[in-house]
């Protein structure tokens, strides 16, 4: 059953279950013969960090334990957000390093994030670790040690500074929702470090997490935060997943600030000082948004869902930032290029700070969309579709498609995208199915100029696709 712990993007399941102390305490060990066949290095320096769900302690032990058995020298940074422990792979200049972290799932579940130097592993990566962990004969080897380090305070250190024009700008006030996860650890001591009045939300860690659960992709998630920024008269609102990789936000009116409006946000404010740079969004993203920074005279790229994908491309493009939906966000741009829900917060922060200084008239976040087209979008759809399925039907909706745009039928095709399932182009919208890369399930969205059109052209899809599966 633990099989099923090796991912696409990193390894997860049940505490319990298929994952066990066992598992962690093997996995520590097969991970330094892993990292020692694709570095060369026989001495290993490494760090592993953990959220705050109530398993990650004991995982933590026996993983350090196995990595100490086979002879490595670990930084353990204690309960930390995933974000620091990407940082602490620059901070400390370590081999490698894994974060113990379920995520944005369900209390019951936790995870590995896993690192080689600056990267982190997915796909064919995750599968030669696999083989390790099944096949691999270890070497008795004289034991390493182990060192308690904390990476909160340089993070928040190297923070302040990259931010410290920040501190004497017009104050703002913001709601910060850290669902009980680990960004409860340091978002509202590092927001106030950089001059904001924080309003806390679920700000206490607590693995259970009581309130809701840690995705705030979710709007149901988002509802108590929506109330606190109204209520209070907050500037904007922010939420974090469990591990605050990965961002959510409302405005000063309570509507959601999803994934690919916030990186209109981020888009513009680097193109103000630096046209072309490129810009990754992902296949769900609105068309607004790639006809936005191509307007401001940027360079954007749609490229595959999946973190683990998009920020390859980020290194292979040169680009500036990346974003997902999801609301992962890879900041190249004055950082490392690695997703960080907190440093992609704080850059929300110095762009409303700023624009109140300079502008009297600045009504709020809101505001900074207003002359955008206006289109009407789904939330992003879910199809139940057997695992050794899902592809072939995406497959052979290719085939469909392309013989409806030959033919001219209503509606029209002008384009059909193929970088990750089925992006069709229509003159007045778009529509997307796309296999999932984690779940037995497609994915689909649809937007259009209307929203008669935009359920128009779903039902054509998902007609389509009634008569493949």
């Amino acid at each position: 059953m633990e099989e099923t712990m090796f991912r696409e993007y990193d390894l997860r399941g049940v505490f319990g279950r298929e994952l066990t102390v066992e598992f962690a305490r093997r996995l520590g060990a097969v991970y330094c013969e892993y990292v020692r066949n694709r570095t060369g290095k026989s001495e290993l320096v490494l760090s592993v960090g953990r959220d705050v769900r109530l398993s990650s302690d004991d995982l933590s032990a026996a993983l350090i334990e196995g990595m100490t058995s086979q002879g490595a020298h670990v930084y353990d940074l204690g309960p930390c957000p995933t974000p620091l422990l990407y940082y602490s792979t620059y901070h400390l200049e370590v081999d490698g390093g894994i974060m113990i972290t379920g995520s944005h799932n369900p209390a019951e579940y936790n995870g590995f994030k896993i690192c080689v130097g600056h990267d982190t592993i997915h796909g064919r990566e995750i599968q030669r670790l696999k083989e390790i962990y099944y096949n691999a004969e270890l070497p008795t080897i004289d034991r390493g040690s182990v060192a308690e380090y904390e990476i909160i305070p340089p993070y928040i250190e190297y923070i302040r500074h990259a931010f410290s024009d920040m501190v004497e700008l017009p104050r703002i006030k913001i709601a910060v929702d850290a669902g009980n996860g680990a960004a409860s650890l340091l978002a509202p001591e590092l927001f106030r470090a950089l001059g904001c009045e924080v309003v806390e939300l679920y700000c206490e860690p607590d693995g259970r997490f009581p309130n809701h659960h840690p995705d705030p992709t979710v709007e149901e998630n988002l509802q108590d935060l929506i109330r606190m920024v109204v209520d209070e008269g907050c500037d904007f609102g922010i939420a974090f997943d469990g591990d605050a990789d990965r961002l959510g936000g409302v405005d000063e009116k309570g509507d959601i600030l999803w994934g690919d409006k916030l990186m209109i946000l981020f888009a513009t404010d680097i193109l103000r000082e630096r046209k072309g740079e490129k810009f990754i969004g992902e296949v769900k993203c609105s068309q607004v948004m790639y006809d936005e920074i191509a307007r401001l005279g940027g360079v954007p790229i749609m490229w595959k869902t999946g973190h683990s994908l998009i920020k390859d491309k980020i290194k292979e493009e040169k680009a500036a930032l990346a974003g997902e939906m999801s609301g992962h966000f890879f900041f190249a741009d004055r950082y490392f290029g690695y997703d960080d829900a907190l440093y992609a917060a704080c850059r929300l922060i110095s762009i409303v700070k700023r624009k109140r200084a300079q502008d009297d008239g600045f009504t709020g976040v809101g505001s900074l969309f207003e002359g955008l087209p206006q289109t009407f979008v789904t939330p992003e759809l879910r199809a139940d579709c057997p695992e050794d399925k899902k592809r072939e039907v995406v497959e052979a909706l290719k085939r469909v498609f392309e013989e409806h745009r030959a033919s001219g039928a209503e509606p029209r095709i002008k384009d059909i995208i193929t970088i990750d399932g089925v992006r069709l182009i229509f003159e007045d919208g778009w529509g997307l199915v796309r296999a999932s890369n984690t779940q037995p399930v497609l994915v689909l969205r649809f937007e259009a100029n209307s929203a008669e059109r935009r359920d128009y052209l779903r039902t054509f899809v998902e007609g389509q696709l009634k008569l493949q599966c």
